[in-house]
């Protein structure tokens, strides 16, 4: 039984973490590639049964992270904090001003089955689905192949869904890894990470080449996602895939981060006043409302950031 478990969990734990690395990594936030939505779907969906929560909401603020990179706007820069860094980053409301997908994902917005899994924006919701819809899982497929599997695979999941946490943290603290590229930021390559999450741990390559599909660039950084992405291009699955070197000039931003200016916006919710709120959510949904989203209150110098940005973006 031990046995069955172990590889059951080996089994669920790659399958979820591709659809966090391929699915909603390099193809949904950074469009490395392209696929055809039946595979786009399926990747997708290993993911969101990954606990990864709505693909919307993820690709979002993964953008956000790579547009604000240890900025004040940025979602989990660990300078500001690594209880922020790891899980405060996740627990706010809503999309705060800057981070929205009108702005930063219109590519997503008008996909019905993200809207759905997005509902409506509500961070609460959205969370409160996948998890309904991760254990309602596992509880069938406790009843079709035992307590055995449905555990292993819940157990997969839950590991997985910590992997990306973890790597926002260590993937962005100078000491725990080396650069190949002097990107503007903390970002660099932590060799462990990168083994447990599929080659997401060559990180300072991936700053330095976000739009790549391909992240381990030396011979010593094996990168199982860009295999399993090159191997669905030669099935005909990937049409179009963008690949970088080692040797590839690195024309990004380079030196020393800029000085703190203010304050990080919309701070987390508090970790004592979670089950408050997830218990005023579960109410709400006794009754059909329709929600709305709350209004952030964001800090007059950071909005001057942000429009500043909107305006040199539109440029």
């Amino acid at each position: 039984m031990l046995v069955n478990m172990s590889l059951a969990f080996v089994a669920f734990y790659v399958v979820h973490m591709i659809g966090i690395t391929v699915g909603y990594h390099r193809l949904l936030a950074h469009r490395a590639y392209k696929c055809n939505k039946i595979v786009e779907y399926v990747l997708v969906i290993a993911g969101y049964l990954g606990f990864e929560s709505s693909p919307m909401w993820w690709a979002t603020l993964h953008r956000a992270h790579h547009r604000y990179t240890e900025t004040e706007l940025d979602p989990h820069a660990p300078r500001f904090g690594l209880y922020r860094a790891y899980i405060g980053w996740f627990l706010h409301r809503n999309y705060p001003e800057h981070i929205r997908p009108e702005l930063l994902s219109k590519d997503l917005v008008n996909d019905p089955l993200y809207k759905f899994l997005d509902q409506n924006g509500n961070w609460a919701r959205g969370h409160l689905l996948n998890s309904f819809i991760n254990f309602s899982l596992r509880g069938v497929m406790a009843l079709v192949w035992g307590w055995e599997i449905a555990a292993a695979s819940l157990a997969a999941a839950l590991f997985v869904q910590q992997m990306p946490l973890l790597l926002n943290v260590v993937c962005h603290l100078p000491k725990a890894g080396y650069k190949n590229f002097n990107t503007r930021d903390e970002s660099v390559n932590v060799g462990w990470v990168a083994f447990l999450t599929l080659g997401e741990g060559w990180h300072n390559n991936h700053h330095a080449f976000p739009g790549s599909a391909r992240h381990g660039l030396k011979p010593s950084e094996i990168d199982p996602s860009w295999i399993i992405i090159r191997a669905m291009k030669a099935l005909g699955w990937v049409t179009w895939m963008n690949e970088v070197s080692i040797d590839t000039p690195f024309k990004g931003l380079q030196g020393p981060l800029p000085p703190l200016t203010h304050e990080p916006t919309a701070e987390p919710i508090p970790l004592p006043q979670v089950p408050a709120l997830v218990a005023a959510t579960i109410a709400s949904e006794l009754s059909p409302l329709t929600p709305e989203l709350v209004p952030v209150s964001v800090p007059s110098q950071t909005r001057h950031v942000v429009r500043t940005r909107l305006q040199s973006n539109r440029r």
